[in-house]
């Protein structure tokens, strides 16, 4: 589901992570599997992980949105892309 202005909402976020990561993984997965700690993906795969969301969602990860914890789950890769997204409307005054 996306909303009006054709902007994904967490919903279709999570959908397309859990799609992508399945896919990676061939294996079911949840919002808020771990996977890193599991084993399931690498932190090699953290980087891939990052472009993605950056070149996906229009956002940019820096700093300390750089730790492994923003990416442990599906649900809290969901959360970061909605708060970096909202920040840069903010930040751009939309």
């Amino acid at each position: 589901m996306t909303t009006t202005d054709n902007v994904p909402d967490a919903a279709a976020i999570e959908a397309a992570l859990l799609d992508l990561l399945e896919g990676r993984t061939k294996t079911k997965l949840d919002r808020d599997q771990e996977l890193f700690s599991s084993g399931l993906v690498s932190s090699m795969f953290a980087m891939e992980l990052i472009v993605h969301l950056e070149q996906n969602y229009g956002i940019s990860i820096t700093g300390p949105d750089l730790k492994l914890d923003n990416f442990q789950t599906v649900a809290k890769m969901t959360d970061l892309v909605l708060r970096l997204r909202d920040d840069s409307t903010a930040d751009s005054g939309a």
